[in-house]
């Protein structure tokens, strides 16, 4: 394992839109979910944001700076696996950009948080007879089903949030650095032994 007090340069890994995309989605995603009941007008437009932030990351995922890509940290099965079994050992690789079981986390919260906003709307259509999906086919389903669906990946994001929380705090503390740092700064520290698809230092 690397020394932590070696003074080791850093790179750029996340950039700018990367970084307001994440902290962005953290807010809206939470003030939806707890405004659910009660400020029905705040929790609508905040999922709004929601799904136009998810909408904004698929893009970015195919045209954005290159740790963005999805090209990037989608990894195969195997490869998350390998990388997943080598946790408890203590030899899972350090990677500049996304893991392969955070790239995988990824992609889980992007499906999961398209549905939850999907049959938000849906739901909203079917009950308000209001927003973009009014109307559609899919706001036909009986209101009960839809919410249970809506409520159902809402519930499965915030386990998701929680399991991403503390793959966080493990990979901080077993590689010694500040993971959330640098999702506010955009830059790591770079080390011999990363796993680093792009040496292009800026």
């Amino acid at each position: 394992m690397n020394n932590p007090i070696a003074n080791n340069p850093t790179v750029k890994v996340w950039d700018p839109l990367v970084r307001i995309f994440h902290w962005s989605l953290v807010f809206f995603f939470f003030l939806a979910y707890f405004t659910e009941d009660d400020f029905e007008t705040i929790h609508t437009w905040s999922g709004y944001t929601v799904a136009a932030l998810i909408g904004f990351r698929i893009v970015w995922g195919l045209i954005g700076t290159h740790h963005a890509r999805f090209g990037d940290f989608v990894a195969s099965p195997s490869t998350i696996w390998r990388y997943v079994v080598a946790i408890p050992a203590g030899k899972a690789k350090r990677y500049i950009g996304h893991n392969p079981a955070g790239g995988a986390m990824v992609i889980a919260l992007i499906l999961s948080l398209a549905g939850t906003t999907l049959f938000g709307m849906a739901l909203y259509g079917a009950d308000e007879q209001a927003g973009p999906l009014a109307g559609t086919w899919i706001a036909t389903f009986d209101e009960h089903t839809l919410k249970e669906i809506h409520e159902f990946f809402a519930n499965f994001t915030l386990a998701l949030v929680g399991l991403h929380i503390a793959g966080v705090i493990f990979s901080s503390f077993h590689h010694r650095e500040n993971l959330p740092r640098s999702m506010v700064t955009g830059r790591k520290e770079s080390r011999a032994d990363d796993v680093n698809t792009s040496r292009k230092n800026s």
